[in-house]
């Protein structure tokens, strides 16, 4: 059975990312699936003085578990219309030991946040860098208003889950066609 990766690119406690990034994981019906969160991994933040003393361990650990999975399960962070903090060091970091960041495999690239555009916009910026850092087939999907059309641990507006497993479904039908 194949298997993916689902996580946030946030290291918030409470991220409103990795809730819907592990529940659209939880949608899959024929792949496994394992959720990763960023708190555990500590680095320092990226710079040129930093990558000559050497990769931190934990850049080392996050970097080679990506080879170990035959998808991913992204939901971004906003922070003020771009990547959260934590996860453009993590990526950075990493895409310095393997810049091909996705493994040449498939992606289903989300955001939500509690506005009505739901990190359109971070969403929009991986969309163009992703497709350059590996990802073979790019799938994406954005929730808006959040905690409107998100309780008790999954999507409550009928259409939006619906969009929802219409994409999940799709990059599942990917993953499991990857050789």
């Amino acid at each position: 059975m194949r298997n993916v990766l689902a996580f946030a690119g946030s290291n918030s406690s409470s991220s409103v990312n990795k809730k819907l990034a592990t529940f659209a994981a939880e949608n899959l019906t024929n792949t496994s699936f394992d959720v990763l969160d960023l708190r555990d991994f500590s680095l320092p933040i990226y710079s040129e003085d930093e990558e000559k003393k050497g990769f931190p361990e934990d850049v080392k650990k996050f970097t080679f578990l990506l080879d170990n999975y035959d998808g991913f399960i992204l939901s971004l962070a906003e922070h003020n219309g771009s990547y959260a903090v934590a996860f453009k060091n993590i990526f950075d970091w990493s895409s310095r030991l393997q810049k091909n960041f996705f493994r040449d495999k498939p992606l289903l690239l989300m955001a939500t946040s509690p506005g009505e555009r739901g990190g359109q916009t971070v969403l929009e910026t991986g969309i163009q860098s992703f497709s350059r850092m590996g990802a073979k087939e790019l799938i994406s999907f954005s929730l808006p208003s959040f905690y409107d059309n998100f309780k008790e641990g999954k999507i409550v507006h009928e259409d939006l889950l619906a969009k929802l497993k219409e994409k999940v479904t799709k990059f599942e039908n990917s993953v499991n066609q990857y050789i």
